[in-house]
């Protein structure tokens, strides 16, 4: 199976490079040929899932391993997290861009359209892969670079705003990382995830330490759009095309974002009291601003948009609790709930908001507006689009027996536990504010009864997109099985073990 893992960056590339290739020749090709790539690669993705057998495997590239035992390679890793990782890219990646035939028909150059979509899921697979810092940064370049292209692929004044805001903000984000990059170069002699952590743990400057962790910090906080580090993400997200903003909100911002920060801070750096409480501040601060300014927008994306930063804060608060508890070292049961939480809601956000952005691109598809205001009475008119956008909105607002709820309730059971009464207490305060505004939601575009557009000419979307939106809604209630003990034992206990057990990484990374 090991060779099947450099897969996962290979078939998208060559899919993008065959489309812009092959797209002018063969009428249609990208619309045929995108689809099946991202199918195959959820496949592959389920296939080692069942297969891994809470192991984990290690491809080095081109054959190059150890050199007098240093790890000169370029190293893929596939563990129990990454793995979760590549299903939740591939099959939101699929269902938004079996979304797209329909969607994208109203814009021009199509097939550049899916050729910058496999880019961003080669990208995205890269960064979850990566065993070394350079190759995720290059990875992580692939995917944003695609991502500022797709934000402005309507060409419209707004769309071009947002992509330069998002490019300067996400440039500026590099710079840090890059720039972090090197000082632990400087300081290691290494890039290899595994093997950074093994020379530092040997002794390392205690404020430098703590320095190159705050670059870390700020540049993938800037990607995973977590406060004060949001500004690009409202813009960007409400005008990018639906697919594209549920690409960038279910699974862009975890990869390349939440995930590299979980998997450097975890397995590369050694628990600082410091920075755990920098995680779970921040994770709060987000939960609660992200959601008192949803709370109050109109236009149905950008309230989306600031619903995403509120749902970032809840997954950056659980791995902060568990951070704490870990270093604390009194109450390793919590610390495992509060992780669990955060793996589990990383995975239901990936659903609920991508079929909420999936549902406004339905609702922009039909009534050209995002303003609730002058939506209304939507609820028989697009009867499928009406009935999962309310189990969506359920799931996020933390109601049974939605996915959401339960993920919440893990968290919130972790903070109680692990005795962060203020923060559980916050938890379920946010949740009752989520569930006012997305209520509102549900109103104004389905069912107030004074629409002020004519509902005669209204109808359902086309067969790909209303598809899409009931195969992310029947995930919103099947995800909620992982709250089984048997299922989270072998669906969530492998990510879990290796965030808890660095030495797992490094084992596997460095025979």
């Amino acid at each position: 199976m090991e060779a099947m893992i450099p897969l996962f960056v290979a078939i998208p590339l060559i899919s993008a490079f065959l489309i812009v290739l092959l797209s002018k020749l063969i009428n249609g090709f990208h619309k045929i040929f995108a689809p099946f790539s991202l199918l195959a690669l959820l496949f592959m993705a389920v296939y080692i899932f069942t297969n891994l057998d809470n192991t984990s495997m290690t491809y080095a590239m081109g054959g190059w391993g150890l050199l007098n035992d240093l790890p000169i390679g370029i190293f893929l890793v596939l563990d129990g997290f990454s793995i979760l990782m590549l299903g939740i890219i591939n099959i939101i990646g699929f269902i938004a861009l079996f979304y797209s035939l329909s969607y994208i028909s109203k814009y021009t150059a199509e097939s550049n359209y899916y050729a910058l979509f496999c880019l961003i899921i080669a990208g995205m697979n890269g960064v979850v892969l990566s065993g070394d810092l350079f190759n995720l940064f290059v990875f992580l370049e692939v995917s944003v670079i695609s991502s500022y292209a797709l934000v402005a692929f309507g060409v419209g004044k707004t769309e071009l705003e947002a992509s330069f805001k998002y490019q300067v903000l996400g440039g500026l984000a590099s710079m840090l990382i890059l720039l972090a990059i090197g000082l632990i170069y400087w300081k290691t002699k290494t890039l290899n995830i595994a093997d950074v952590r093994n020379v530092m743990s040997g002794g390392f400057s205690r404020p430098y330490y703590i320095f190159v962790q705050v670059l870390l910090l700020t540049g993938f906080g800037l990607k995973a759009a977590i406060i004060p580090f949001h500004a690009w993400l409202p813009d960007a997200h409400s005008s990018a095309p639906s697919p594209i903003s549920a690409m960038l909100s279910g699974v862009l911002i975890k990869a390349v974002g939440i995930y590299v920060l979980i998997r450097l801070f975890f397995n590369m750096f050694e628990f600082t009291h410091e920075i755990a409480v920098v995680f779970t501040v921040l994770g709060t601060i987000s939960m609660v601003i992200g959601s008192l300014v949803a709370l109050v927008q109109w236009d149905v994306k950008r309230l989306l948009a600031y619903s995403s930063i509120s749902q970032m804060g809840y997954i950056v608060m659980a791995f902060g609790m568990g951070m704490i508890l870990l270093i604390k070292g009194d109450n390793e049961p919590a610390a495992i709930l509060a992780i669990g939480g955060g793996i589990y809601h990383m995975i239901n956000h990936s659903v609920f908001k991508g079929l909420l952005f999936l549902n406004a691109g339905a609702l922009e598809y039909r009534l050209d507006t995002r303003d609730l205001k002058q939506m209304g009475g939507l609820s028989k008119a697009m009867p499928v689009t009406s009935s999962t956008s309310l189990m969506a909105s359920m799931s996020i607002s933390g109601l049974p027996p939605f996915n959401g709820f339960f993920s919440k309730l893990i968290i919130i059971i972790a903070a109680v536990n692990g005795k962060f009464y203020i923060l559980a207490v916050l938890a379920i305060v946010i949740s009752i504010i989520t569930l006012a505004y997305f209520l509102k939601f549900q109103h104004y575009a389905f069912y107030n009864r004074t629409p002020l557009k004519s509902l005669d000419k209204i109808r359902e979307v086309p067969f790909p997109m209303t598809s899409s939106m009931i195969l992310l809604a029947i995930l919103c209630l099947a995800l909620s099985l992982l709250a089984l003990p048997s299922v989270n034992e072998a669906v969530l206990h492998p990510a879990i073990q290796v965030l808890m057990q660095s030495d797992l990484y490094s084992i596997t990374l460095i025979p």
